[in-house]
């Protein structure tokens, strides 16, 4: 739904509502009939209780002319003990529904915040670059944390206060047709303004996502420490501070006039409701007075009004809070029902192993989604099993999105890229992701244990300490991660107790010793030294090339003395391919590479 269309009565099934009851059963079966259960019995047991109270009355009425005083006084005592285990009963039966509401609601507010993760890694790389997305999984998430107790309070209420309902609205239409009558147009108005102004917050909240998100990120980048150095040194934490409370009194404000207006709207329609309530009254006395009723009939018909009225509220106040509900968790079943545009064919098949004719590159052009620019424009190269080739070029040439078109994070916009003779569509999506291990630029922090760190690069094998230390060896860093106050069990990072902090070079070891775990076919490195000192660059590429055995690898660097030994260099510009040789050859050509190595060996001079 879009943020202008019109949000009317008529949407209230939007969602239809056994989308919402399938989502709540599933979340806990046990749970949700337990609950069900309850509400019936606490539905009923308003009516039971007002006869009872009928009965005290009736039973001390006639006492009070009776000769028997002694057996009078029986019946009442008799009956205000059922009254009081009746009473018991329902106390214990609300604080076993307190207990029961609060597990099932927690129970479906885990099980949403899994959907919605289960979600964020299904959905294609590409939403992760459209702001639209990040408005939807804002939305959603913004609503997973409250909204499913708003949830099951409305459809308790619903479902609760409907039995009572319907159980006094017949005892009151034995009294008088037209006091059930007036019973339910009494809260009429007071449902049509809820209705209104759940419509008009939801439209409103639509509407100002990107706001809310701007205000979230200021908050975001003030208090955690990615952002710490630049904002003391550039002085930036006043400007950011001014920035956010700008917005947030903005939101304030504009949310502050819907519900001003809100609450002006309801305090008219109470008068509706204390006229129809009093008039009710004289009507149930007047009756009484004329002899019609009992004194207990009085009393019983008096609650039952009084209890009858706010059950209708609450049936309607339920029916506008789903109304309500069922607006934002449109929001969440935005985010769930997007498609993912990366999919798998149902005859895919296993990527062979061993690999026997490798990759080949074939015309590949690609654009990002929603950009008239080519990323790649005509791409063609190969690599053969076992062989190293090398990527070169400026920032934004195209070398990364190739390698994500690789791993099948996207696919090309024309042209295929094919592994051992077959189009990368005709593979098992999870099988072609687990035969090439990925270190890209922008590698992963994980604020968890150094052996987590490096295990997250193959979860389908144990976390083994030999296997782990070895990777680790290969990337360098063995020695250091043992170094730390609890070896390969420390926590790396700040964010938790007893964490320690790497350098940048150190975590960028981690992140490939994470991919020399992986026991993949291909290796893909995107500038996997560039943190790293040249002593300890050559100690790594030694290693990776003792690791390689007959393994391929795909080398990204702006670092000519980590290129320059592959098998084939590949040189990028402006999204295609302009030279391709092995080092010696494109120095001879004196084009692009041979400018770029001498301008760079110039430096080093």
């Amino acid at each position: 739904m879009s943020s202008s269309e019109k949000i009317s009565p008529k949407n209230l099934l939007q969602i239809p509502l056994w989308r919402i009851l399938k989502l709540i059963r599933q979340s806990s079966s046990g749970w949700t009939a337990l609950h069900l259960i309850l509400i019936v019995v606490r539905g009923v047991l308003p009516l039971v209780q007002l006869y009872l109270i009928k009965l005290i009355i009736d039973e001390v009425t006639a006492g009070i002319g009776s000769q028997d005083k002694t057996a009078a006084i029986g019946k009442v005592v008799v009956v205000i003990i059922i009254a009081g285990i009746v009473y018991l009963i329902g106390a214990m039966l609300d604080s076993a529904a307190s207990y029961v509401k609060q597990a099932h609601t927690m129970a479906v507010t885990d099980h949403l915040h899994d959907l919605i993760h289960r979600k964020s890694i299904e959905v294609d790389l590409a939403y992760y670059e459209d702001s639209k997305y990040f408005d939807n999984l804002h939305r959603a998430q913004q609503e997973a944390y409250f909204r499913p107790q708003y949830l099951m309070n409305s459809l308790q209420e619903i479902f609760q206060s409907g039995i009572t309902m319907i159980a006094i609205s017949g005892l009151l239409f034995s009294l008088h047709w037209l006091v059930v009558l007036i019973l339910f147009i009494a809260v009429v108005p007071g449902l049509v303004v809820r209705l209104k102004y759940s419509g008009e917050t939801y439209r409103w909240q639509r509407e100002r996502t990107q706001t809310e998100r701007l205000a979230r990120y200021f908050s975001w980048m003030l208090t955690v420490y990615n952002y710490a150095k630049e904002i003391r040194l550039f002085e930036l934490g006043k400007q950011f501070v001014d920035r956010y409370n700008g917005l947030r009194v903005t939101l304030r404000g504009e949310r502050l006039q819907i519900a001003r207006r809100r609450s002006i709207s309801e305090m008219i329609t109470q008068g509706a409701g204390a006229l129809a309530l009093f008039g009710s009254y004289t009507f149930i006395a007047i009756r009484a007075v004329q002899g019609m009723i009992t004194l207990g009939d009085l009393v019983m018909y008096f609650q039952a009004f009084q209890r009858g009225l706010s059950s209708i509220r609450n049936v309607l106040g339920g029916l506008a809070g789903l109304y309500e509900n069922n607006l934002f968790l449109s929001n969440l079943y935005e985010f769930l029902d997007l498609e993912a545009k990366v999919t798998e064919r149902l005859d895919a098949k296993p990527v062979p192993r061993p690999l026997q004719a490798g990759i080949v590159v074939n015309n590949v052009c690609f654009r990002y989604p929603g950009s008239e620019k080519k990323a790649l424009d005509d791409v063609n190269l190969t690599l053969g099993k076992g062989e190293i080739i090398a990527l070169v070029g400026e920032n934004g040439s195209g070398k990364t999105t190739l390698i994500k078109l690789l791993c099948r994070l996207y696919d090309p916009t024309e042209g295929a890229i094919y592994l051992d003779g077959e189009e990368l569509g005709h593979y098992r999506i999870s099988d072609l992701r687990r035969e090439i291990s990925v270190l890209f630029q922008d590698y992963s922090h994980y604020q968890l244990t150094a052996r987590e760190n490096i295990w997250f690069g193959n979860t389908r094998v144990p976390s083994e300490p030999e296997s782990i230390a070895k990777a680790a060896e290969q990337a360098g860093v063995d020695d250091t991660l043992r170094q730390l106050p609890k070896g390969y069990e420390t926590i790396l990072g700040k964010w938790f107790e007893g964490g320690v902090e790497l350098s940048i070079g150190e975590w960028q070891k981690v992140a490939l010793a994470r991919a020399f775990l992986r026991d993949s076919q291909i290796i893909v490195l995107d500038e996997p030294t560039s943190s790293m000192d040249a002593k300890t660059e050559f100690e790594v590429f030694e290693g990776f090339r003792r690791i390689l055995r007959d393994r391929s690898a795909i080398i990204i660097s702006h670092r000519f003395s980590t290129v320059r030994n592959a098998d084939r260099i590949y040189v990028f510009d402006k999204g295609g391919i302009v030279e391709s040789g092995t080092h010696d050859e494109l120095i001879q050509l004196e084009g692009r590479y041979a400018t770029m190595y001498t301008f760079q060996a110039q430096c080093y001079e």
